[in-house]
Order: structure tokens, then C-alpha cells, then sequence
């Protein structure tokens, strides 16, 4: 008769003993990006605790563990760190607008100068959010201007930055911006910026802010309306006039039924090297 494997692993586990192994944590990290008078934010707090205390970091903290099977899952703590150092409602309908997805998992060993730490950074795209209010171990919380940060291309911050971020949050950033623009080429998801209607001009704002460019505002049109399930048309128009010289109200859309952009919208530069 062959052992029973259930046995077998019932005594494994009752003689496992975690502190055999190095102590390694986890904690979230959430770059939350919107969209305030015309440029792109992120939500920063001030940490009112050592390490880097005083210093501006992005929202997070430690997952909560409650021992084998049971503590919160990964998507749940991000939320829940977004909604505590920032004042913001868990179940509001601020955080119930933001579009979530996992960014990337940072571990090195010297990012955090307590212990081996591993954090699960989250993407999150909203439309123009409320100012926050502190919570948790967060000083202050704002909203911060992504130009005023010195962020270059490898994830640092320029010399003679005032803001310098905690731990290695700027290369989190940096990472976050990267993902952000991507995803503006080959999905639909700057309608995330958007409100649940909105006018081509008002998207076209979204791809000028993410991406730091200038488009052309005919050209873009054309491209948005030549992409099949990008967006369509309520039937209604703005109660805005489409510029100081007046002339028709502008359409509204609302977000379409694709998942991918066929064919992408490109960043200028882009276009230019598939040239």
C-alpha cells in the first residue's frame, strides 16, 4: 500500500519552521495618475514615519498577513493604502473609477534599509480626483505635478531636484509613466482619464498630457475615429463651443467596446522611427 501524500505533507507542515529562512516582507506600491488643469499628475504622501521620514514617497504599505490562507490579497492592499493615506473613501466612487492593474514587483535587496523587501507595484488611471486628504502613516498627501519631478529615462531624478523621492520610487514611477504611454498607443485606455462622456478634443488632452507632445488636433481626430470600437457617439453635443472663435458644439463619445486600437495610435517620435 502506498503512503498517503496527504500524511505525509500534514506532517511537513507541522513541523515547518518559517524561521529557518531569511524574513522577507511585502508591501504595494500605487502609482495613481489623473489628469489636473490640462497636466499629468501623481499622488504623492509625505511619510510622517522613519525611514525617509519628511520625504515624499508614493502611496503603500505592508500587506496584511493573517498566517496561511488568510490576510488580503494583493489587489485589495493596494486599495486599501490608496484609501488610507489619502483620505480617499475604499468603497467611494472616487476609487471606484480608477482603473488598476499590477505594474511590476520590485525586490532588490538594498531598496528599503529595515529588511529584504518585495513590493508589488499598481498602475492606477483616473479622471480628475478630488484634492486628497492624509491617512495612515502619511504626513500630507497631494497631487503632484509628474514635470516637476526630474524624472529621466533610467529612473532617477535630474541633480538639483528638490522632490526626491523615497526608496526607489522614482524608477517605480518612471516604470508607471512607461507603462501609462504604452498603453495610450495600443489600447483604449486614456478614456480612463476621461468622464463618461467626452469630446475628441478632451481625449486628445489626455494623449498631449501623457505623453509631454503636441498633436495635431485634425490628425488626431481622424486616427481616433478611423479606429473601429475606440470610441462612439452619444447623439448629444457639448454645451462648450469648440475654441474662442466659436462654431459647432463638439460631439461627445463615450468609451467604445475595443480592448486593442487597430490601428495604434502612435507617439510622434514612434511614427517617425517605423518610418
Amino acid at each position: 500500500m502506498s503512503p498517503d501524500p496527504r500524511q505525509d505533507e500534514h506532517d511537513f507542515l507541522a513541523n515547518y519552521d518559517p524561521r529557518a529562512y531569511d524574513p522577507v516582507a511585502v508591501t504595494v506600491d500605487v502609482v495613481a495618475l489623473t489628469i489636473r488643469d490640462g497636466a499629468l499628475h501623481v499622488l504623492l504622501v509625505r511619510r510622517g514615519e522613519a525611514p525617509f521620514a519628511g520625504m515624499p514617497a508614493l502611496p503603500g504599505g505592508f500587506v496584511r498577513a493573517g498566517g496561511p490562507g488568510r490576510g488580503e490579497d494583493l489587489p485589495d492592499a493596494a486599495v486599501r493604502e490608496l484609501a488610507e493615506e489619502t483620505g480617499l473613501e475604499a468603497g467611494g466612487a472616487e476609487l471606484g473609477r480608477l482603473h488598476l492593474e499590477q505594474l511590476a514587483t520590485y525586490g532588490g535587496p538594498g531598496r528599503d534599509p529595515r529588511m529584504r523587501i518585495v513590493s508589488v507595484a499598481y498602475l492606477a488611471f483616473a479622471p480628475e480626483l478630488p484634492d486628497p486628504r492624509a491617512g495612515g502613516d502619511a504626513a500630507a498627501a497631494q497631487w503632484t505635478d509628474v514635470a516637476a519631478l526630474g524624472l529621466t529615462e533610467t529612473g532617477d531624478q535630474r541633480p538639483g531636484t528638490t522632490r526626491r523621492l523615497a526608496f526607489d520610487h522614482a524608477r517605480i514611477l518612471s516604470d508607471g509613466l512607461e507603462r501609462a504611454r504604452g498603453k495610450l498607443e495600443y489600447t483604449p485606455l486614456a478614456t480612463a482619464f476621461c468622464g463618461d462622456e467626452f469630446t475628441i478634443p478632451e481625449l486628445r488632452a489626455v494623449y498631449e498630457a501623457v505623453w509631454g507632445e503636441e498633436l495635431h488636433a485634425g490628425n488626431f481626430h481622424r486616427k481616433v475615429l478611423s479606429v473601429p470600437g475606440f470610441v462612439e457617439s452619444t447623439g448629444a453635443t457639448s454645451d462648450r463651443t469648440a475654441g474662442r472663435r466659436g462654431g459647432p458644439r463638439p460631439r461627445l463619445y463615450r468609451a467604445g467596446d475595443a480592448r486593442l486600437l487597430h490601428p495604434a495610435l502612435l507617439r510622434p517620435g514612434r511614427e517617425e522611427l517605423i518610418r
